[in-house]
């Protein structure tokens, strides 16, 4: 499968999902949710893959949503952004086989939201968590919450 903004790799049984938008910190936009959807979907069914690991290229993991995307947004939109990110999270939190995030530097926000959505959580000791929203009087909109 190729995508645009991920990279899926499989070594034997494992499969590896980078983020890989290095330039963006590997922020979140919704082509790369989507692309994220899909792979997960693909690796669901996979029955030669038994775990999943999430890490990041470059120095994030996932810097966050993509403020550049969302700071046009009009109010519907921008819930249907958050929607579309709450499902595709419920879908990497519910599968049957382990998901491991490898936190290589900022997860942020929606990063720590998608490393909140993981079985287990693997952090170097350059990784930085947490969700600076809230400064800002804004929810994590990714279900961060209630994970």
């Amino acid at each position: 499968m190729d995508f645009k903004n991920i990279v899926l790799d499989k070594e034997g049984a494992v499969a590896i999902v980078k983020m890989n938008r290095p330039a963006a910190m590997n922020a979140l936009n919704s082509e790369t949710l989507g692309e994220l959807k899909e792979a997960f979907a693909h690796l669901k069914d996979d029955d030669g893959v038994k775990v999943v690991i999430i890490t990041g290229e470059g120095k994030a993991f996932v810097a966050g949503a993509d403020i550049a995307e969302m700071k046009d947004m009009t109010g519907d939109q921008a819930r249907e952004f958050s929607k579309a990110g709450q499902k595709v999270f419920s879908k990497i939190a519910g599968m049957k086989k382990p998901v491991i995030a490898a936190v290589n530097g900022f997860a942020l926000g929606g990063g720590c939201e998608l490393a909140m959505a993981c079985d287990i959580r693997i952090a170097s000791e350059k990784a930085k968590l947490g969700q600076p929203e809230v400064n800002l009087g804004v929810i994590p909109g990714f279900a961060g919450t209630q994970r």
